[in-house]
């Protein structure tokens, strides 16, 4: 089974990986941790282009993957791939909570943590709005070729549904 999630930050997509990781026992993988190089003494620091995509040829080559990300635009082989794609689609003021509440978890150690700071926080959330309203519908139209396994949810509830 080959799973591809995605949708803003905030919007539940390492929850839902995570869950249904556990659930059918596939790796999880952060595309994240494959954009962003967190080997680096700063935070926001890019991997290679080069680098990056050896880095998901070797997921995709895999029998079973579950991949959550955000990103969309070099990701054609994983929609391509995939059995399933989830679209998480949630409301402004969901998505702005979780991300709140994600960094305070992060700065109490509550949470695994990455190199934020306030000024990336806010920047993260002026980011996530412009990126539902300008890339949000470049993800519909991308994912309009695969009409047969995208799979839109728009709540928690629904997330919670699709896992069981």
């Amino acid at each position: 089974m080959k799973i591809h999630i995605i949708g803003c930050s905030g919007t539940g997509k390492s929850y839902l990986a995570k869950r249904l990781s556990e659930k059918y026992n596939i790796p999880h993988f952060d595309l994240d941790d494959i954009f962003w190089d967190n080997s680096s003494d700063r935070y926001g620091v890019k991997t290679p282009d080069e680098k990056r995509n050896q880095l998901l040829d070797d997921i995709l080559r895999k029998d079973d993957w579950i991949i959550e990300g955000v990103f969309y635009d070099w990701l054609d082989g994983s929609f391509r791939d995939a059995d399933a794609i989830i679209l998480l689609d949630i409301p402004k003021s969901v998505y702005r909570f979780r991300i709140i509440r994600r960094f305070v978890k992060r700065k109490l150690g509550m949470e695994r943590a990455k190199k934020e700071t306030l000024s990336s926080l806010v920047a993260l959330l002026k980011w996530t709005d412009k990126f539902q309203d300008k890339n949000l519908p470049r993800i519909y139209e991308k994912l309009g070729k695969y009409p047969d396994k995208t799979i839109i949810l728009h709540s928690r509830r629904e997330v919670n549904g699709y896992i069981k």
